[in-house]
C-alpha cells in the first residue's frame, strides 16, 4: 500500500474500501455503486488481504444467493414460494392504492408488485414513495384463493444506506490530512486514480458532489460523451436521484394536484437530469416556468398553496461541438432544447463546469487505492447541508462591488460547497480560500458571460474580488484565456464586447498559438493554466531553436517513458525548424535512473541512432553528483529557456492509442500548469 493508504485507514479505520474491489464483486449485478460498495463496507473494510480475500467471497456469495438478476426472477419466486420466506438485494418502489386505502410495493427485478407494505415502514422511508430505494427486504410467500389478494408479503425492510456515523470523529481526522492527501482520497472514493488528474481537475470532480452537501444547488455540465457526467448521480449516494430529462413531467418533479402527492424535489437530496441537451426535445413550457421559481426562490405554487423544497438541480448533457466552435459560432448553451435556452432560466444556474476540460474516461483512470465507502461520504455530506459557509471568505475578501445579487448568491453557494467537501470544520488558510473564491467566480462567470451572449438587455459585470483595500482581481475563464478572438463579453464601463487585457509586467497568458508562431521571439514571461489546450513544443519553442547550432538541454527527470517521449518530441521540433542542408547539436544533462538504468541508455541509444541520419546530433552525460534541479534550454544563438515543468506539460493521455488524436498531435493534449521564463543572454 503507499504512504496515503496507511494513513486512510490509520484514520478511518472500518470506513474505507479498496475500490478495485467493487469490480471484483460486481460481475453482471446491475447496481448502484452504494450497494456494492455497502456490503463491501460490512465485510472489506480493512487492509489485512486475508481478511479482504475472505469478505470478497462473502460479499459474492450474498449477491449470488440475494441478488435479484431479472432473467432469474422465477427462480427466485420458486425458492421464496418452497422455503416460504427469502431474503432478497432488489429496488423497491411503493404506490397508495386510493380504492382499498393500502400502500402497494413493486419489486423491480423480482417482477411482483401490489405487495402491502405497512404504514410505518412507509413513515420511516418516504423515498420509497419515489423513484424507488434499494434495499434487503425479507419477502414471503402465503397463497390465498382470494384473488385479489396478493400471496406475496414484505415482513421486513432495510434501505442500503448507513445507518449512523461519527461526525465529530470525521472532522477531527479530517486534521491530519494535508488538503492535497484529502482531495486525493475523495477522488479515490468517487473511484477515480488521483495521479491522473491535476488540481484543477480534481477540483472540477469534486463540483460534482456540491448538490449532495449544498441545498437548493443549481448546477450545469455540458461537454463531450464518455466523461462520466451522470455517473456521480446514479452511482454515489442514495440520496440523489437521476432521470432522463424527456422523462419528467410537473406532477413527478413537483407535486400532483389530483391527489396531493409531493414530487422528487421533496425527498431527494439531489436531483439531476441525464441527457439534458439536444435541441430537438420537447420541453413542457409549464415545468420550465415552474423550475424557474423553484431554483430562484426554493419553493413551487400548487394552486392557492405555496410549497418549499431543498433538493438541488443538476442538468448534465452532451455537447456536439468542440469549444472553439460553440465560441465562435454560438455560444455554451447552443446545445439546450429551446423552452431551456431561456436567460431567465439560465441565469439562475450556480456553476457551469465546462465538461471539455473533463477526460474522456479511460480504464487506467479508475482507482485500485482505498477511499471511503461510499454511502459513509454520501451521508457525512448529508449531514453538511445543515452548515453555512458561503460568508467565510468575507474575513479577507471583498467582490467586486458590480456583482449582482444573483451572481453572489452562485458564488457563495460553491465557495460554501467546497468548503464543506475540502475543509469540513471551516478552518482554512486564507489562499486556499482565495483559490476556491476564484474558482467559484469563474464557474459563475462562465454562466454569466454566455447569457449575456443571449440576451443584451443584461447588465455587464466586471467579475473579480479584492484582498482588503488591494486593488480589484479580475476573474477570466479559462476558455476566455484561450481563445481571446472568439471570447465575447461585456465590459462594466462601455457596454462593448471586451478585448483582451495588455500585460504590464511582461507576463503573459495564453494567446492564440498560430499568432504566437509569427511572432519573434523575444524576451517574456509566459503562464499557462491547467487544462490549457493549443500548445505545442514547435509554437512554445520553435522561434527560439532556429538558427541554432548547439542546443543544451538541462533537466534531471528525462527516466521513465512518457519523459523520454517528451525529449523525442523536442528532437522533432528540432528537426521541423532545422534547414534540411545544416547539423544541429542538441545535448542532454541529465540524471541516471536508479532502477531503469539500462533501458534509459537503451532509448537514449535509439534516439541518437534515428536522428543521425537528418542531421541531429543527439549525445547525453549523466550528472554523477546528483545535484542538479533547475530545467531549462540554451542556444548557442544566446537564448536561455528556464521551464519549470522541463518538457513533462501535458497532462495523461493515451499515448498508446495509434488512433488517439492527442497522441498524434500536442496542441489537442490538456496541460499541466506551468510558466516559461525566456532570456536572452548579454552581448559581450
Amino acid at each position: 500500500m503507499s504512504e496515503l493508504d496507511n494513513k486512510i485507514n490509520e484514520h478511518f479505520s472500518g470506513l474505507v474500501v479498496r475500490k478495485d474491489l467493487v469490480k471484483a464483486v460486481k460481475g453482471n449485478a446491475i447496481v448502484p455503486s452504494y450497494v456494492l460498495e455497502y456490503l463491501l463496507g460490512q465485510y472489506c473494510a480493512t487492509s489485512d488481504e486475508a481478511s479482504i480475500q475472505s469478505g470478497i467471497e462473502t460479499v459474492k456469495e450474498i449477491l449470488r444467493k440475494h441478488y435479484v438478476h431479472r432473467n432469474e426472477s422465477g427462480l427466485v419466486k420458486s425458492i421464496t414460494k418452497e422455503k416460504g420466506r427469502h431474503k432478497v438485494i432488489d429496488k423497491i418502489s411503493v404506490s397508495l392504492n386510493d380504492k382499498s386505502d393500502m400502500y402497494e410495493a413493486t419489486f423491480a427485478n423480482l417482477g411482483i408488485s401490489k405487495v402491502i407494505v405497512d404504514s410505518d415502514t412507509i413513515k420511516k422511508h418516504p423515498k420509497l414513495l419515489v423513484g424507488g430505494v434499494w434495499c434487503i427486504s425479507d419477502v414471503e410467500y402465503e397463497f390465498t384463493e382470494d384473488k385479489n389478494a396478493c400471496p406475496w408479503l414484505l415482513s421486513s425492510i432495510k434501505p442500503i444506506q448507513l445507518s449512523s456515523f461519527d461526525f465529530d470523529g470525521y472532522l477531527s481526522a479530517r486534521q491530519k490530512f494535508t488538503t492535497d492527501e484529502w482531495i486525493d482520497l475523495l477522488i479515490t472514493s468517487i473511484g477515480f486514480n488521483p495521479e491522473m488528474f491535476g488540481k484543477r481537475s480534481k477540483l472540477l470532480q469534486l463540483i460534482r458532489l456540491i448538490p449532495f452537501c449544498e441545498r437548493n444547488y443549481n448546477l450545469i455540465e455540458l461537454g463531450p460523451k464518455g466523461t462520466g457526467k451522470s455517473h456521480i448521480y446514479s452511482e454515489f449516494s442514495p440520496h440523489g436521484i437521476l432521470i432522463s430529462g424527456g422523462e419528467v413531467t410537473v406532477p413527478k418533479l413537483f407535486v400532483n394536484n389530483s391527489n396531493g402527492k409531493l414530487g422528487l424535489v421533496g425527498y431527494w437530496d439531489a436531483v439531476a437530469f441525464d441527457e439534458f441537451a439536444g435541441k430537438g426535445k420537447k420541453v413542457d413550457k409549464a415545468l420550465v416556468d415552474i423550475m424557474k421559481n423553484y431554483m430562484a426562490n426554493k419553493s413551487f405554487s400548487r394552486g392557492v398553496e405555496t410549497l418549499g423544497a431543498e433538493a438541488s438541480i443538476a442538468f448534465v448533457g452532451n455537447t456536439q461541438h468542440n469549444l472553439p466552435y460553440m465560441l465562435k459560432h454560438t455560444d455554451l448553451f447552443d446545445e439546450l432544447p429551446e423552452k431551456y435556452y431561456d436567460s431567465a432560466f439560465l441565469d439562475r444556474l450556480h456553476f457551469y463546469i465546462p465538461g471539455w476540460e473533463v477526460d474522456i474516461i479511460r480504464g487506467e483512470m479508475f482507482s485500485s487505492g482505498y477511499g471511503f465507502v461510499v454511502d459513509y461520504l454520501a451521508e457525512i455530506l448529508r449531514s453538511l447541508r445543515s452548515h453555512d459557509f458561503s460568508q467565510k471568505y468575507t474575513e479577507h475578501f471583498t467582490l467586486s462591488k458590480d456583482i449582482s445579487t444573483r451572481d453572489k448568491d452562485g458564488i457563495n453557494k460553491t465557495f460554501s460547497g467546497l468548503m464543506k467537501i475540502l475543509y469540513p470544520s471551516g478552518e482554512a488558510t486564507k489562499e486556499e480560500m482565495e483559490e476556491i473564491l476564484h474558482f467559484s467566480i469563474e464557474g459563475r462567470k462562465r454562466v454569466k458571460d454566455q447569457v449575456m451572449r443571449i440576451d443584451p438587455t443584461f447588465e455587464p459585470v466586471r467579475f473579480g474580488y479584492s484582498a482588503g483595500a488591494g486593488s480589484l482581481i479580475p476573474v477570466r475563464t479559462l476558455e476566455e484565456e484561450q481563445y481571446p478572438q472568439y471570447y465575447r463579453s461585456k465590459t462594466a464601463e462601455t457596454n462593448e464586447p471586451e478585448e483582451p487585457s495588455e500585460e504590464t509586467d511582461n507576463t503573459e497568458t495564453k494567446t492564440d498559438e498560430k499568432q504566437k508562431a509569427k511572432e519573434e521571439p523575444s524576451e517574456k514571461h509566459v503562464t499557462f493554466s491547467e487544462n490549457q489546450r493549443g500548445v505545442s513544443f514547435d509554437t512554445l519553442l520553435g522561434p527560439y531553436l532556429k538558427n541554432a547550432g548547439k542546443i543544451v538541454i538541462t533537466d534531471p527527470y528525462i527516466r521513465l517513458f512518457f519523459q523520454v517521449r517528451n525529449l523525442m518530441e523536442f528532437l522533432e521540433t528540432v528537426a521541423k525548424i532545422k534547414q534540411d542542408e545544416d547539423e544541429v547539436a542538441v545535448h542532454l544533462i541529465t540524471v541516471e535512473d536508479d532502477f531503469k538504468g539500462p533501458q534509459q541508455l537503451e532509448q537514449f541509444q535509439k534516439m541518437q541512432d534515428t536522428c543521425a541520419p537528418i542531421g541531429i546530433q543527439f549525445t547525453w552525460e549523466f550528472d554523477v553528483s546528483n545535484t542538479i534541479h533547475a530545467r531549462h534550454i540554451v542556444t548557442d544563438t544566446g537564448w536561455k529557456i528556464l521551464l519549470d515543468r522541463g518538457l513533462d506539460i501535458f497532462q495523461h493521455y493515451e499515448m498508446n492509442d495509434t488512433f488517439a488524436i492527442a497522441n498524434r498531435l500536442q496542441k489537442h493534449r490538456q496541460c499541466k500548469a506551468f510558466e516559461v521564463t525566456y532570456l536572452k543572454a548579454l552581448s559581450e
